[in-house]
């Protein structure tokens, strides 16, 4: 089970996540950040619309905290990423199963944006590591998220939409 590890200012999750599919070939990837940039986005599209990114399905989970700019990228978001969904967390992994059977996971310091801080990540094929971290990310959906899309196609006003993710955590929390 190789792993890699590293402290860099020059790598980002774009990068991983490209070395990856390259790999593994086309694949399921999901992945959880605090939030994301256009930056990320715009490489993400730019990699599929030049073959270099066969997605199969793409699975995001956002912090509620980072409402305002995932409302200002839904539009970008969702020509990239079909499935977002809004949470409390600040987790920030990603994961990626390959048609070959190949999963990689990717623990990482770094939202899925373009800095020039340090940031660490470990890197593995470990698959026990895959499947608990997709076993609980799948729980987290199911139980303690919302779907971004149906949020916003029922209330584009931010004021509305925290309202509303307010009032379903704590519905959630009850649980």
């Amino acid at each position: 089970m190789p792993t890699q590890v590293y402290y860099d200012n020059s790598l980002q999750v774009i990068d991983v996540l490209e070395w990856a599919l390259e790999q593994v070939g086309s694949a399921k990837v999901w992945q959880t950040s605090f939030s994301m940039s256009s930056e990320f986005l715009s490489r993400l599209n730019m990699m599929k619309k030049q073959g270099r990114a066969n997605v199969i399905e793409h699975v995001l989970i956002l912090d509620i905290k980072a409402l305002e700019k995932t409302r200002k990228l839904w539009k970008a978001i969702s020509m990239v990423i079909p499935l977002v969904y809004l949470s409390k967390s600040h987790a920030k992994f990603m994961l990626i199963e390959g048609e070959n059977g190949m999963k990689v996971t990717m623990l990482t310091s770094q939202n899925l944006t373009r800095g020039n801080r340090y940031e660490s990540s470990l890197i593995t094929t470990h698959a026990g590591l895959f499947d608990r971290l997709k076993e609980q990310a799948e729980f987290v959906i199911k139980n303690y998220s919302r779907p971004f899309h149906e949020i916003y196609d029922e209330h584009r006003d931010v004021a509305e939409m925290f309202a509303v993710l307010k009032k379903t955590m704590n519905e959630i929390e009850q649980l």
